[in-house]
């Protein structure tokens, strides 16, 4: 059989003539960016052909590809379908890891599930035969198969490692060393693990991947049409893919610092309904159909090895709990760690990403909505879009007539992230590149003189603004500007629906509070510059970064921080913008920038 042999790392992999060159590097647990899940549409499943034979170019690659890419062997995996011995190289950068994982913590009592107590055991007489696991876990408490597999016997002095009030593990003598847990945040597109000293508290260390399922789709609307035309495999699929994820990011972080996986006893998850149901196995079908019931959104407490977590036999599985089937753990958990609840004006919660949630607190009640933003704010579904990462162009200034652009970590730029794309928009209706209902300029549009003249092209129907040209040129197209318009109408428009429920102004706002991994790398100037934010509310915008992991961080140290956010969630009353009377002309009053 052919094989694929990917550069650097050496690895080969005999393969089966017939699939995309997409398809048989996912079968093989290698994933690439693919948003539009394999149909050719997005340009994005990136690889460099470095040996070998593929067959030629296919028009949509010629559509997505520069001349440049072209000659240096980019092909785009999903418009690849090989039958030779080839080797590619693997196009990817890296996240990170820090700022995915920082965020506002608030105060709260140190009190994790898992802890342990050195036991001094009275040892039974013929007068009291008290069983051993009795003496440990008390007559009335449940105890788990491994625990009494384990069970030490004819000893005075033992650890017990309880969750909760529960057993879970029992060891002769003094235990040394720590415990550890692991908060977990499952995105859409990224996922982030953190490694926790139960004994401390202390975050030992973070972990990054983007999530394999993007091979399926970037949104939660592509995998669940994935679901649906795989009735047979297609949970499983996605969920093999995300356990992959998580158990991956456990080993680097437990090589990286010495750990046992055997020693962490509990894993908090926070994440959007959708990935919460993949992750556990459960079709999340409803959640794409009328009218969007979830299988589930009470918070799950279950043992982590019923789906291959990489831990501790009697390791235990914590779900924080969702509101509804697009209003997640993930939220929720925000709305805690922003204080909502004790807000005494009218605050507003959005978090921004592919799928936007907003809850916004008035009068002592909570009220949520989600708009579906897309992956266009995230870099994703734009022509030069990319990640996070080295290279990427997160600002974007005009100044005398030409463009000036920061790049994250100062690299050469690559491509544009969220929050250049942003920026772009931003500068370009300021320079009046774009008319206030998102269409561009054209030439004729300008005197000869102009100096914007020079940055317009046009293809064709194509037409853009040249941020860099040169031999790796960057453009925001007119289509770039058309999803970066619809992500801020739908999110805008969430706003704008929820203060009218709730009969207020945006004046009467007292704080917006901005969460999420992309969220927190928005400045105040792009919110405002789009038509986000009013100008006048600039002032009062606030960051606090990745509240979805920080919700996961407090549910695994404080057992009433996991408590309060069980009983925040029965008070958000969800709202369904689709099924407002007057949604769409809300809508269309925010379609312009």
């Amino acid at each position: 059989m052919p094989v694929i042999r990917l550069i650097p790392e050496g690895a080969e992999f005999e393969y089966v003539p017939g699939q995309t060159l997409l398809e048989l590097l996912a079968g093989m647990g290698v994933c690439i960016e693919s948003p539009c899940g394999g149909r050719c549409t997005c340009g994005k499943c990136k690889i460099r052909h470095k040996s070998g034979i593929l067959p030629p170019l296919g028009k949509e690659e010629i559509l997505f590809l520069s001349q440049d890419e072209q000659d240096s062997g980019i092909r785009l995996a999903c418009c690849v379908v090989p039958r030779e011995n080839i080797s590619i190289e693997l196009i990817q950068n890296d996240a990170d890891n820090n700022a995915l994982a920082n965020g506002f913590v608030p105060e709260h009592i140190f009190e994790p599930m898992v802890y342990r107590k050195l036991c001094k055991i009275e040892k039974p007489s013929l007068l009291k035969q008290t069983p051993y696991a009795e003496l440990l876990a008390g007559a009335d408490q449940p105890v788990n198969l491994k625990t009494l597999q384990r069970m030490p016997v004819a000893e005075s002095v033992c650890t017990a490692v309880y969750y909760d009030n529960d057993l879970l593990y029992a060891k002769p003598q003094n235990m040394e060393g720590s415990l550890y847990g692991l908060a977990v945040d499952i995105g859409t597109t990224t996922v982030v693990v953190s490694m926790v000293d139960l004994l401390t508290g202390e975050i030992i260390g973070s972990a990054t991947c983007l999530n394999a399922q993007k091979s399926h789709g970037l949104d939660v609307l592509t995998r669940i049409s994935f679901v649906l035309e795989n009735p047979e495999s297609g949970v499983t699929d996605l969920q093999k893919l995300i356990v992959d994820d998580i158990n991956e990011l456990v080993r680097s972080l437990c090589e990286e610092n010495a750990i046992d996986s055997n020693r962490i006893y509990d894993i908090t998850v926070a994440a959007n309904p959708t990935m919460i149901h993949l992750l556990l196995g459960v079709s999340p079908a409803s959640i794409g159909m009328s009218p969007y019931v979830p299988v589930f959104s009470s918070s799950l407490n279950l043992p982590a090895k019923e789906i291959g977590l990489l831990c501790a036999d009697v390791c235990r599985l914590y779900c924080l709990p969702g509101v509804s089937a697009y209003i997640g753990s993930d939220a929720a958990a925000g709305a805690y760690v922003s204080g909502l609840v004790e807000e005494k004006g009218s605050a507003l919660f959005i978090d921004i990403g592919t799928n936007g949630e907003i809850v916004l607190a008035c009068k002592g009640e909570l009220i949520a909505c989600s708009c579906a933003a897309g992956p266009a704010l995230e870099g994703m579904n734009i022509s030069a879009g990319t990640r996070a990462a080295p290279g990427a162009i997160e600002d974007v200034r005009f100044e005398l007539g030409s463009f000036k652009l920061k790049t994250i970590g100062g690299a050469e730029p690559n491509g544009i992230c969220g929050s250049g794309i942003m920026a772009a928009v931003r500068e370009l209706l300021d320079a009046g590149f774009i008319r206030k209902n998102g269409s561009l300029l054209k030439e004729t549009d300008l005197n000869e003189d102009d100096c914007r003249r020079g940055h317009l092209w046009a293809e064709g129907r194509a037409r853009g603004v040249m941020l860099r040209s040169g031999s790796a040129p960057i453009s925001v197209t007119q289509n770039d500007i058309r999803q970066v318009q619809l992500a801020k109408a739908a999110i805008l428009s969430g706003f704008c629906a929820l203060l009218e429920i709730a009969e207020l102004k945006m004046a009467d706002l007292s704080r917006i509070v901005v969460a999420g991994q992309f969220g927190s790398h928005l400045t105040a100037e792009s919110l405002v510059g789009v038509g986000l934010v009013p100008a006048e509310l600039s002032d009062k915008i606030e960051y606090i970064g990745n509240s979805a992991h920080t919700g996961a961080y407090l549910a695994l140290v404080s057992k009433p921080a996991r408590t309060a956010m069980e009983n925040l969630v029965p008070r958000i009353s969800y709202k369904e913008l689709s099924a407002l009377p007057n949604y769409e002309q809300i809508f269309r009053k925010c379609i312009d920038f």
